[in-house]
């Protein structure tokens, strides 16, 4: 499985690597092309984003506990735009719709616009996303904003 150069500097140094070897080695694996924090980045961005429909908030997160340095996980994160984005948090809401048939508008609402939460998408987007689907099928959505208070 693909690591970042961190991820790799963790493992050798609890092998008890001397430093000063282990930065030699990593340094000839990135000039021979065998590390490349970018290339893991945007692998992971396209992997998690698609799989399981991370926000770039999330995706953000995930590589900076990697520890891809912050240019590059900007430029990973930036291959997703705002449409992208929105278009995975409806797909994410209409699969969770059908489970939430029954239950009152509030608390199908908050399920809603929790599944989108947890996945790193903001609440505006999240609101306005569960706010249409809702509409599209029919519920009456006037009042939500109480729901969600600024």
């Amino acid at each position: 499985m693909p690591q970042t150069r961190k991820q790799l500097a963790d493992a050798l140094r609890k092998r008890e690597i001397p430093d000063d070897v282990a930065e030699e080695v990593l340094s000839r694996f990135e000039d021979v092309g065998l590390i490349n924090d970018a290339a893991f980045a945007d692998a992971w961005v396209e992997s998690r984003h698609h799989g399981r429909g991370l926000a770039r908030r999330a995706l953000a997160r995930e590589l900076r506990t990697k520890g891809v340095e912050s240019a590059v996980i900007d430029e990973a994160v930036g291959q997703l735009d705002a449409e992208r984005e929105e278009a995975t948090a409806r797909e994410l809401v209409a699969a969770k719709l059908r489970t939430t048939r029954g239950l009152d508008r509030d608390r199908r609402l908050r399920r809603l616009v929790g599944v989108l939460a947890r996945k790193g998408y903001g609440q505006g987007l999240a609101l306005r996303v569960v706010r249409q689907a809702l509409e599209e099928e029919g519920e009456e959505t006037e009042g939500l904003d109480e729901v969600f208070p600024d």
